[in-house]
């Protein structure tokens, strides 16, 4: 599989991946819809709007927060789980730090290539899990 921004920058090297295809979370709904069916040796391109994937981005999830209230050793890129949320240090400076719940890709129409490898059906053990294999 490989990701790229709307305009072509690649967002992730490309990757081979596995998972339980029939709703289990651990593929976007949109594209999970787009490989059903597929079969070995076949190739998806689907470009999803940020609706179809992480959604718009919510400025409302951003925050600004004194420094001192995170001690030292907080840097950019770090998640700090508070409540339900969680945010990632996105800038710091002037005894204050940024931080964001969005998801990093919120807001991005995002453009899929995959190509089917294989296709096989799940275990029993995979069935009662519902979780993405190794």
């Amino acid at each position: 599989m490989e990701l790229h921004d709307a305009q072509g920058v690649e967002l992730s090297a490309p990757q081979e991946l596995s998972y339980l295809h029939g709703g289990y979370g651990h593929m976007l709904d949109a594209l999970e819809r787009v490989v059903e069916g597929k079969g070995p040796g076949e190739s998806v391109q689907v470009q999803l709007e940020p609706e179809q994937a992480f959604g718009e981005y919510d400025a409302e999830l951003v925050r600004v927060e004194p420094l001192t209230r995170y001690g030292e050793g907080i840097a950019v890129g770090m998640q700090i789980e508070e409540g339900d949320a969680v945010y990632t240090v996105t800038e710091m400076g002037g005894g204050s730090v940024v931080l964001d719940a969005n998801h990093p890709l919120a807001g991005m129409a995002l453009h899929f290539s995959l190509v089917i490898l294989t296709v096989r059906n799940a275990t029993k053990e995979e069935l009662s899990r519902g979780v993405s294999l190794p």
